[in-house]
């Protein structure tokens, strides 16, 4: 007895995604029929697309796509469900909307780099013929009239057969069955015509394959094609439901500290790109050996603090370190102030700039290899300063020494951290908000972030730059202590003379001035912050405030 009203799911994918598996496992349920690709005939119709099966396929199959939309998709049945098989470029513009605003309708993906050559084996492929642009318009689609379709990776069907389906069931509303996880080997009576050019594997199967060990090579004839298709994959992957078993092989998903930098664009090379697609080259120079340069800028009141003493850094470090095709002080500036108009960050925020030697033509050590030239990174973030500067901070000394200038000169702002993280984790360990590093001679040098300034009956006093970086907001901290009509010591200083100190800060731009009021234990002065440090403190607000680099706006805005 015929159902008055089939409900119809329709599942999109491209060609060799295990989309007839997933067919097979629809057609092991007690309450569903299935249609093998029920708009083959139409799309061979009006694409011209030449087919071995062709003629055949054609004298058998109605080409009037919308009459088997009516008809064959939409048209009565003796099951309470209907599972439609479709391939994404099949959907094509003579077909009635009907086809997407009726039924329930989920994606079936898969990763290229396995699609491409399966589908080579058997027929030549293009672009046009995986139609996984067609498989995002769909996706598009159906979410822009607020029916987001799931999601499914042909990875997690092999992965977790039934996990996958139990959930992909929950999405479409019907009931899972036991019977979807197998079934009987051989060609099934839903097969379409072209089955025996392209079942030929699925016919051997009882189930969901598992996947194998290792992939198979990968020929390089269709590298470019690949390079197109992985950007949809990759969009489309995104938005994949995550299953029990996923999650487990899955990155965490973590909050942000701030959660507004979830959509941030960063300059990468020579162009902005979401923060997802924000990546250099495993061949760049500072993944091959941490061969780059760095600068943090902080911005208030839509300028730039101190821009020009920054970028003056950078370029005698990208010197020190004999970097070539370095790019020019005002196409820097150019890329900053992109990054920053099109976030729209003219306050509160914080830019890490990076400038790398550039990508290798191959792996490997020398800077022989690096033919590309220089790799720009601006990364812009909404960063409020990283310390507390109204209450201070705790710090441990470290055992990790600050590296000598026999080794690496500390004035060459450079991406070899090593040093500085081993100190923070040590710091970490201790519970401390940074780590104090000592010179080679057991004296004060800076901590692992910042440089360091002390107060002692008055007098302000900060280590010698030998084994430290000359910070700029140390060298604008120098300025403003003279301003303010104190006297000022650079010398060595012994790690005893910190622990008795009356005040201490640190000094950065990220994070400005900050407070210690205990070091190794010991509370520094009377716990509290002091007045010198607020004094100084005040001064640098009121400098920030008032100078710095303004950020061009196009006229009107």
């Amino acid at each position: 007895m015929a159902v008055a009203e089939v409900k119809v799911i329709h599942s999109w994918s491209a060609p060799r995604s295990l989309s007839t598996s997933l067919m097979y496992s629809f057609a092991q349920r007690d309450d569903m029929d299935v249609l093998d690709e029920p708009l083959y005939a139409n799309f061979l119709i009006i694409t011209g697309f030449e087919r071995p099966y062709r003629d055949e396929l054609l004298s058998k199959m109605d080409s009037d796509g919308n009459k088997v939309i009516k008809d064959v998709i939409f048209g009565p049945g003796e099951k309470k469900y209907r599972y439609c098989k479709h391939i994404a470029k099949q959907r094509l513009p003579n077909l009635t909307n009907d086809l997407m605003k009726r039924g329930k309708h989920f994606i079936l993906i898969r990763n290229p780099l396995n699609i491409l050559p399966s589908f080579d084996k058997v027929a030549s492929t293009s672009f046009t013929e995986l139609g996984l642009d067609g498989l995002v318009s769909i996706y598009n689609e159906l979410c822009d009239v607020g029916n987001p379709p799931p999601v499914i990776d042909a990875e997690d069907l092999q992965k977790d057969p039934e996990g996958t389906l139990r959930s992909l069931c929950h999405d479409l509303g019907i009931p899972f069955q036991a019977s979807m996880l197998e079934w009987e080997p051989g060609p099934k009576p839903v097969d379409g015509i072209w089955a025996p050019w392209w079942y030929g594997g699925v016919h051997k199967s009882t189930g969901f394959k598992s996947l194998k060990a290792y992939p198979v090579t990968f020929p390089p004839a269709l590298y470019d094609l690949l390079e197109q298709s992985l950007p949809f994959y990759k969009f489309l992957r995104r938005h994949v439901k995550q299953t029990p078993s996923s999650l487990q092989s899955s990155l965490p998903t973590l909050s942000l500290p701030v959660p507004a930098n979830e959509k941030i664009l960063v300059w990468v090379g020579d162009e902005l790109v979401p923060r997802g697609d924000a990546k250099v080259s495993v061949f760049d120079s500072v993944v091959q050996g941490g061969d780059a340069v760095w600068e943090g800028l902080r911005i208030y009141s839509r300028k730039i603090f101190k821009l020009n003493e920054h970028l003056d850094r950078l370029f005698d470090s990208a010197k020190a370190l004999a970097f070539i095709n370095v790019p020019s002080c005002e196409e820097i500036k150019e890329a900053i102030f992109k990054t920053l108009i099109s976030n729209g960050m003219f306050d509160n925020a914080h830019v890490r700039l990076t400038l790398t030697r550039g990508k290798k033509v191959t792996s490997g050590m020398s800077p022989a290899f690096n033919q590309y030239g220089c790799t720009l990174i601006v990364l812009a973030e909404w960063k409020p300063p990283v310390y507390d500067n109204s209450g201070g901070i705790k710090l441990v000394t470290a055992t990790t020494r600050r590296n000598s200038p026999n080794s690496i000169d500390s004035k060459i702002h450079h991406n070899n951290l090593i040093n500085n993280i081993l100190a923070k984790i040590e710091g970490n360990l201790a519970n401390a908000d940074d780590a104090i590093m000592l010179d080679k001679d057991g004296f004060v040098s800076e901590t692992n972030a910042t440089n360091i300034f002390m107060v002692k009956k008055g007098f302000v006093l900060t280590p010698h730059a030998d084994y430290c970086l000359p910070g700029i907001t140390r060298a604008t901290v120098i300025d403003l202590v003279i301003k303010e009509n104190l006297i000022l010591h650079e010398r060595r200083i012994s790690l005893s003379e910190f622990h008795a100190a009356d005040e201490v800060w640190t000094t950065g731009t990220m994070g400005e001035l900050t407070p210690v009021v205990m070091i190794d234990g010991r509370v520094i002065g009377d716990g509290k912050v002091g007045a010198i440090t607020r004094r100084i403190q005040r001064a640098y607000k009121a400098l920030t405030a008032e100078s710095g680099e303004l950020i061009p706006l196009n006229s009107g805005s």
